[in-house]
């Protein structure tokens, strides 16, 4: 069928509570008549309308929707100073409430965007807008600190470096033509700028006055407070709209999809709706090689959240409720599988535990991963220096695989190496799933004051082939707090907790499940320089070399906790 034809409109105003203007462009079906609208706030430029991932929004018009895209506060056409996410709440309700109201409105609206734009999102609907009947947040983070700029203490160094370099090519261009040429070419490649030290003095902002807001998340290292404003976990309660929440298993913010489908669903009665692929941050650009999903990987997400918005913004049942609540990709099967929960409630823990006879350093030492538990065994002892850190290899990074680590890929080159400890079970005698939150506990010690705890998960087929699955860090100093850091005390034996995040994979016959134990990861997250100073102030040359060790004996046992499925889904 031919689609309908669609009117753009350039430069549409919307008024703010405060008297500032954002801008917007609107898409609509020709003709007479009012719709359900459909809006999408982002920083990256209304024009683009983060098309690299949804169909454009003059596809929704044809689909009958009108259409709203926007750009934030203080980004592009609109007015203001950005300050990220402080002002998303009240300037998406406004705006929710302005295209309620508006002549080819039909009252009815929905919002949707992914990443910045999907929490923005929620924190829109916190504020209860009238005409607000559905949201669609897509890669949604929970808050802007824990699993966003930091993990477990440590700074996300490619993700948070990165995306401040990319919001800056607006805040360039309205300084002037070079510095925006100067902040693409960054954008570009940003690498050269991961080295720089120290970061409280990153000279690419410092010297050109831009991006206060990098400067403030490293300022605020330990505000709690500060962060605090800066979430939508505690909006649960107050959030009572319709979502179909979509995530990705590597995506960063995997665990913060998780948590909001999960938050809601526990704080109200309205419907929620939960897919989860095997994606990364960016769908549409999942590596093609050289490790692939299957076919049944492709889904099109413009038809799920239409079908979504057709349910609530028309009262046309298109079968978006009909079936369990959540369809999540079983990674390793190359199937869909539908459930009535997440994590499937016949998940039970089981904890693998670490071997060795001091020789874990690398695939090719004497570490082994068993459901026993260890008896009297000799520490696994690495060396770390922050000047030649680990690097990330795949993973649950953003925003540009160019430069940051996404996604499953082959650990031959990291797991070679001396300074990181690999334990490996048996082949396995029959398929193992695991579906659910994977924890470690690690006893170890460290002859600095301050250090960094990285594990990751990984699936070794027949061939030997190691494929990460998930990763985890903790920065040793926030092993209590994050709010409130605590020195260690040089050769004193720790219990560390540590989060890898959330996994849907199976492991087939002949598979092993294996772990890696090393103290960086770069450029994931900004590589601990040991001296227990904090984030920022210490330039390369302060750094501190720790000797490492990791104990698995009776009293100080390390083992890996995964939530284990006894029947094949």
């Amino acid at each position: 069928m031919k689609p309908a034809a669609t009117i753009a409109l350039d430069d549409v105003r919307v008024p703010m509570r405060d008297g500032l203007t954002l801008h917007a462009d609107l898409y609509r079906p020709a003709g007479p008549g009012r719709h359900p609208v459909l809006v999408l706030r982002n920083p990256y430029d209304r024009r683009v309308a983060q098309s690299y991932l949804y169909a454009h929004p003059s596809w929704y018009a044809a689909q009958g929707y009108a259409v709203l895209a926007q750009d934030m506060r203080g980004r592009w056409g609109s007015e203001g100073g950005f300050d990220p996410i402080v002002n998303e709440g009240r300037d998406g309700a406004d705006t929710v409430a302005w295209a309620a109201e508006q002549p080819w409105s039909n009252g009815r609206v929905g919002l949707y965007g992914f990443s910045y734009p999907a929490m923005a999102q929620l924190l829109a609907a916190a504020e209860q807008p009238q005409g607000l009947r559905a949201v669609v947040p897509a890669l949604a983070p929970s808050q802007l600190r824990d699993g966003w700029l930091y993990e477990g203490g440590a700074f996300a160094l490619a993700f948070a470096l990165g995306w401040a370099i990319e919001l800056g090519v607006d805040q360039a261009r309205r300084h002037s033509p070079a510095l925006e040429a100067e902040l693409l070419a960054a954008v570009a490649d940003p690498r050269p700028w991961f080295a720089s030290r120290p970061l409280r003095d990153l000279p690419l902002f410092r010297r050109n006055r831009i991006c206060g807001f990098y400067f403030d998340w490293i300022g605020h290292e330990t505000d709690g407070a500060w962060w605090s404003d800066r979430q939508v976990e505690s909006c649960y309660d107050r959030i009572q709209v319709p979502a179909m929440h979509v995530g990705g298993w590597y995506d960063v913010f995997v665990d913060g999809t998780l948590t909001n489908w999960a938050g809601l669903r526990a704080a109200g009665d309205a419907p929620q709706r939960l897919i989860v692929g095997p994606w990364h941050h960016l769908p549409a650009l999942v590596p093609a090689a050289p490790i692939t999903f299957g076919p049944a990987s492709l889904r099109d997400l413009d038809l799920d959240q239409l079908g979504w918005f057709d349910l609530w913004l028309r009262d046309h049942d298109s079968g978006a409720t009909v079936g369990p609540p959540v369809s999540a990709y079983l990674t390793g099967a190359d199937r869909w599988v539908e459930l009535d929960d997440w994590p499937p409630p016949a998940a039970r823990p089981v904890r693998w535990w670490l071997h060795s006879r001091g020789r874990a350093n690398s695939a090719g030492g004497d570490g082994t991963l068993t459901t026993e538990p260890p008896g009297d065994e000799p520490p696994d002892v690495f060396v770390y220096d922050p000047a030649r850190p680990v690097p990330s290899v795949g993973g649950h990074s953003c925003c540009d695989p160019g430069y940051a680590p996404m996604g499953p890929a082959d650990q031959a080159a990291n797991e070679v190496l001396h300074d990181v400890l690999v334990y490996t079970s048996p082949p396995l005698a029959r398929p193992t799933v695991i579906a659910g939150r994977v924890t470690a506990e690690l006893h170890a010690s460290s002859s600095a004051v301050d250090t960094d705890w990285v594990v990751k998960l990984c699936d070794v087929d027949p061939r030997g082939r190691s494929v990460n699955l998930q990763e985890g860090i903790v920065r040793a100093r926030f092993r209590g707090s994050l709010d409130a850091p605590a020195l260690l005390v040089p050769g004193e034996v720790e219990a560390y907790e540590i989060g890898l995040g959330s996994v849907f994979h199976r492991f087939p016959p002949g598979h092993r499940i294996r772990i890696q134990v090393t103290s960086s990861s770069f450029p994931a997250w900004e590589p601990n320089l040991n001296t227990g100073r904090p984030l920022g102030v210490d330039t390369l040359p302060d750094r501190v070399i720790a000797t490492q060790q990791v104990l698995h004996t009776v009293g100080s046992a390390s083992y890996l906790t995964l939530p284990l499925l006894e029947a094949d889904p």
